[in-house]
């Protein structure tokens, strides 16, 4: 490089500018990268802690309760028992499920009885069925009409726990 002086209006001698290797911003590029990248992974995390405390809300302000069991009663007139676990805007989530299941008999052994036969409803656990289901259900919220938790010492919290008890 030619390193000349070279005097200005006023005699005195200037060195002329040396173009910098790093494109003259000091470094400082890495840094705002590197604080972008910042920003924007805490940017991430804190949208996603919110989104998880938004779609917890239900069950945060004490309209689920987690420990005791749901009826969730759907559109079509099915009603399951299990514990909502997270209820989103588009769906809610149910574990531990059970269903009750009417068994009623074909051909009356005594038929001067027919009119007084009640049907035989008994609680079933979702998992023995024919095509083997997992024991967890996502259901649309546009299926549900409403739930409601359950009584521990109601008739269907006591079936649960003396079928857990047997099993």
């Amino acid at each position: 490089m030619d390193v000349r002086r070279q005097a200005n209006d006023s005699g005195m001698a200037e060195m002329p500018a040396v173009a910098r290797r790093d494109g003259g911003n000091g470094g400082s590029g890495l840094l705002s990268k590197v604080l972008s990248l910042l920003l924007i992974i805490v940017s991430v995390v804190t949208l996603g802690w919110f989104g998880n405390k938004a779609m917890a809300a239900v069950t945060a302000d004490g309209a689920v309760k987690v420990k005791q069991y749901q009826a969730v009663f759907l559109t079509n007139g099915q009603v399951y028992f299990c514990k909502l676990s997270k209820v989103a805007s588009s769906y809610v989530k149910c574990t531990d499920i059970y269903y009750l299941q009417v068994q009623q008999t074909v051909q009356p052994e005594d038929k001067s009885k027919t009119g007084d036969q009640q049907p035989q409803v008994s609680l079933a656990k979702l998992g023995g069925e024919l095509h083997g289901p997992e024991d967890i259900m996502y259901i649309s919220r546009q299926q549900v009409l409403f739930w409601e938790n359950l009584k521990s010492d109601g008739k269907v919290a006591k079936a649960i726990a003396d079928y857990k008890n047997t099993k």
